[in-house]
């Protein structure tokens, strides 16, 4: 007899826990909506905790800062001793254990919210062009909303929903950085390489760790020149964690694994077979580490849980960074030209859509960022000379801010069906910037929120109003999202609500610089404003020397004395950086060559200080 599963009916599903999964879960239980989220890994979050990229890129700053990606850091740094200050990829470093902990505690805390793990998608529901559910191996769910959140869009295969896969030409929509005609880059690399994370531990000087054993095949000369550039010591700290581990997601040379990468894609067994290969790819550049800088470095054996049948576990995250999916075909596409800055200016325009109104749900601001292999068979291929979308802000770069419009996440002809991770409508080259963790939470917030608005107000997804999503993200009661990227507004100022309104109602005046004009409130509320970002914490501490600018948005302290407070050794020079408006704006107008005193976190991996508090030193002019 055929087995009988298990049905649920809901409002909203989500498949996939992964980083837009996950958060669109809870926004959408949060708004009211009986929800179900199905994950095949025990462990939320996908890029930031499964996939172990615990030093997220993007949005950084602390007016962007905003949602649920900005109550995630805040929960990171309360509960990693320590703080978030260690490695020089990120200004934000985590044990990835700490990061799932957070995302079960916030899904287990909604009584509406029903989570079950440790299953794949099998079939689609449809009712004509209606998606109504979707058939697991051992229950059904049928929802009035479904989310596609999984790392590779699943979904739209099933369902039969018209997707993209691979590159587009110059031609298609004018990206600068898009190649004119097809090469040996575009047709053996048709997306961005995956990376499988794997996590080392410095076991101490003089201490041996256990041997990292060679995977079949290995070859040391594929990662020669690996950290070309770099001391062993910076190339470690890239992507340092608490507890003297090292997160390797390392491009040059490293752990990024594209050869055959359309195998993801094709049937269940190409795909094993490519996993299969990029682990063993991962654990031969682990392998070459210790044998290139010592056996003190090993395995950090006990982060990631062991799966029957799994490649990951232990030291090995439980699947691989993927950097590009399945993309849609939606209602509008993202491409390169929305995500760069308009002429003369330091952010991108606003999308608009034809009866004048923004369109837009989410933000990022990471730069277009591309991965692929440099040979492949002993094959060299071409570079991608991408057109820059980078800007200095704080002291140091960062990428230049842009919106994701709604439209971006609705199907062309298809109803009941929102996407919500990298497999939005977005072109090959705009992925690049659309990838990041941070922006896929913000894409991930704003869909689950759609979703519950489409429930409350029995509608399909491209019937909801753009502005009552805008409005339900902007006032949301447990994490307000920012919607209209501003430099210089953070969101518990009094007039953010306000300046963000005033954008979307008026897009021909928002500033090509980012910077929101208003009347400043009185000195008390500047100062309270800027608590939440710019505050001091247990690891801070003051130091004083000598300020130099060199040049725009280029700051160092020359120190005193070469020991910080803490006893431990400071260069010559130290760059100053900085995450908030108000800092970033004292250190632009402050006298080069002069004393200063600065409070801030000091970052040795980096060699920076992450200021909170500028202030001249007495006697000083």
């Amino acid at each position: 007899m055929p087995l009988t599963l298990e049905e649920l009916t809901t409002d909203v599903l989500v498949v996939g826990g992964g980083t837009g999964g996950t958060v669109a879960a809870i926004q959408s239980a949060r708004r009211g909506a009986k929800t179900v989220l199905v994950s095949e890994f025990p462990w939320l979050g996908g890029m930031l905790t499964s996939a172990g990229v615990c030093a997220p890129d993007g949005n950084e700053l602390a007016a962007f800062q905003t949602g649920i990606w900005g109550a995630f850091l805040q929960e990171l740094q309360k509960r990693q001793p320590g703080g978030l200050d260690h490695g020089w990829v990120s200004f934000f470093t985590y044990d990835p254990r700490i990061g799932a902990q957070i995302f079960a505690d916030w899904v287990r805390s909604l009584p509406n919210l029903q989570w079950i793990s440790g299953q794949t998608p099998v079939e689609v529901l449809r009712q004509g062009d209606r998606v109504t559910g979707v058939r697991f191996a051992e229950v059904t769910v049928k929802a009035q909303i479904t989310l596609d959140a999984t790392e590779l869009g699943d979904l739209l295969a099933l369902a039969e929903v018209p997707y993209r896969w691979g590159w587009e030409l110059q031609s298609e929509w004018q990206e600068p950085s898009a190649p004119p005609s097809a090469n040996a880059l575009t047709q053996l690399c048709p997306v961005q390489s995956p990376t499988w994370v794997v996590i080392l531990q410095d076991f101490g000087a003089g201490n041996h760790a256990p041997a990292i054993a060679p995977p079949p095949n290995y070859d040391p000369a594929q990662f020669a020149g690996a950290w070309e550039g770099y001391s062993p010591e910076q190339f470690l700290n890239y992507g340092r964690l608490p507890g003297d581990r090292f997160m390797l997601n390392w491009p040059q040379g490293g752990n990024d694994y594209g050869l055959g990468v359309d195998r993801l894609v094709q049937s269940p067994q190409a795909q094993q077979e490519f996993l299969q290969e990029a682990r063993w790819h991962t654990q031969g550049f682990a392998h070459f580490i210790q044998t290139q800088l010592g056996d003190r470095y090993g395995l950090a054996s006990d982060i990631f849980p062991h799966l029957p049948g799994s490649l990951g576990g232990g030291a090995y995250a439980l699947h691989p960074y993927y950097r590009e999916s399945r993309r849609l075909q939606g209602l509008v596409t993202v491409c390169e030209p929305d995500i760069l800055p308009v002429l003369g200016g330091k952010v991108a325009a606003l999308p608009v859509n034809e009866q004048g109104q923004v369109t837009a749900i989410a933000i990022g601001n990471y730069a277009n960022d591309h991965h692929y292999p440099t040979h492949i068979n002993g094959q060299a291929l071409p570079s991608l000379n991408l057109k820059p979308k980078s800007i200095r802000w704080g002291g140091r770069w960062t990428g230049t801010p842009f919106t994701i419009p709604y439209g971006s996440l609705i199907p062309l002809a298809a109803d009941g069906l929102l996407v919500c991770e990298k497999n939005i409508s977005v072109s090959h080259m705009a992925n690049g910037a659309t990838r990041l963790q941070p922006t896929v939470m913000n894409i991930g917030q704003a869909a689950g929120m759609a979703a519950a608005l489409c429930v409350e107000h029995h509608c399909q997804p491209r019937e909801l109003k753009v502005r009552s999503l805008q409005t339900a993200l902007l006032e949301e009661p447990t994490a307000p999202a920012v919607i209209v990227p501003l430099f210089n507004s953070l969101p518990d100022h009094p007039d953010w609500l306000r300046g963000q309104a005033h954008y979307l109602a008026h897009p021909e005046t928002y500033p090509t610089d980012g910077q929101c004009s208003r009347t400043e409130p009185p000195k008390e509320q500047q100062i309270a404003a800027s608590s939440s970002s710019e505050s001091t914490s247990a690891t801070s501490m003051v130091l004083s020397g000598v300020f130099r600018r060199d040049r725009p948005q280029e700051y160092n302290l020359i120190p005193f004395s070469p020991t910080a407070p803490s006893g431990l050794p400071l260069a010559a020079a130290i760059s100053l950086v900085t995450l908030g408006p108000q800092v970033n704006q004292q250190l632009e107008s402050y006298p080069h060559q002069q004393p200063m005193q600065v409070l801030g976190r000091l970052n040795l991996a980096g060699n920076w200080l992450l200021v909170e508090q500028v202030s001249p030193l007495a006697g000083s002019e």
